[in-house]
Parts: C-alpha cells; sequence; structure tokens
C-alpha cells in the first residue's frame, strides 16, 4: 500500500479510490481521459513568461508587474512546491525598487496544459495574497474556476508519478 504523500489532506474513503485506481493500473487510463492532450507548447521560460504575463493581463491589470516567470528545475515537490512566487526588493539610489519573480518547477513542462494553468494562477494569486486564506482561494477561482479539480488532479499525477507506474 503506498503512503500517498500528495493526498494526505484529502478524506480516507477518497484516498482509499485512489489507492484501488494504482493498485488496479487505472490511475493512469483515468488521468489521460480527463487529459487527453498531455502535452503543451510552453517548453521554454520564454513562452512561460509570455503565458502568466497574459493571465496577469487579463485577471489581474492593476496587479504590481512581473519581471520574471521561469522553469526551475531546482524546484522539488518533495519540498511541497511545485512553483515559487519571490518579491526582491533592492535599493537602488535613495529608492526601494522590488520585483516580482514566479518560479515554475521544470516537470511541469511535461503535463497537460490545465495543470500547469493552475500553478501559475496559484502564484500569480500570491501577488494579491500572501497566505493561503478565503480571499486567495477565491482569487485563484475567478481566474481558474475549476482551481481545485485542477489541484486535486494535480496530487493525482504526481501520486501515478512516484508510484512509480509512470516510467
Amino acid at each position: 500500500m503506498h503512503d500517498l504523500p500528495y493526498l494526505r489532506g484529502y478524506p480516507e474513503t477518497l484516498r482509499q479510490q485512489v489507492q484501488q485506481l494504482l493498485a488496479a493500473g487505472k490511475l493512469e487510463a483515468t488521468l489521460a481521459q480527463r487529459y487527453p492532450q498531455s502535452s503543451h507548447d510552453i517548453q521554454t521560460d520564454k513562452a512561460l513568461y509570455d503565458y502568466t504575463q497574459a493571465l496577469k493581463r487579463q485577471y489581474m491589470k492593476s496587479s504590481e508587474p512581473i519581471s520574471k516567470a521561469v522553469f526551475d528545475p531546482k524546484i522539488h515537490v518533495i519540498n511541497n512546491a511545485l512553483g515559487t512566487h519571490t518579491q526582491i526588493s533592492r535599493v537602488q539610489g535613495g529608492k526601494l525598487k522590488s520585483k516580482n519573480e514566479i518560479r515554475i518547477a521544470s516537470q511541469l513542462k511535461q503535463l497537460p496544459l490545465p495543470l500547469l494553468r493552475m500553478v501559475v494562477v496559484h502564484e500569480l494569486a500570491h501577488l494579491r495574497e500572501k497566505e493561503h486564506n478565503k480571499a486567495f482561494y477565491q482569487l485563484c477561482q475567478y481566474m481558474e474556476p475549476a482551481y481545485h479539480q485542477l489541484e486535486f488532479d494535480l496530487r493525482l499525477y504526481l501520486t501515478w508519478q512516484d508510484s512509480g507506474s509512470a516510467a
């Protein structure tokens, strides 16, 4: 029986269903049915930056600008992160300048576009809401109405990959 670390906060009955799908070798087929288009064209840092900027322009015009959005091979899901948002402050002359950077795990290059979008939306929401509170998740759902389902599906993908079935 697998530990299912990505699903620890979910009800036991749901985790058992995932266990059964894993044991029967059906989790991959379930995911493939939900996401028949398993790859996307966003493979470079420039493409990710453009994609992130387009989402920001559409939903968060008045938020602080983003100076960088890149795929980062150093981000590992083991550390409970698929993306990070950092705000870097520097003194330039007599003024304090800040830059917002978004880093996304390189692993998301191989996953379906809706899952990448969910992580980008999550990191963009941190421009306005630093904490994972009710307002944060409302903003995520505003930008991506299926946010919670996509987050769960991403956890399923990670569970499937870690199970050793995704070789």
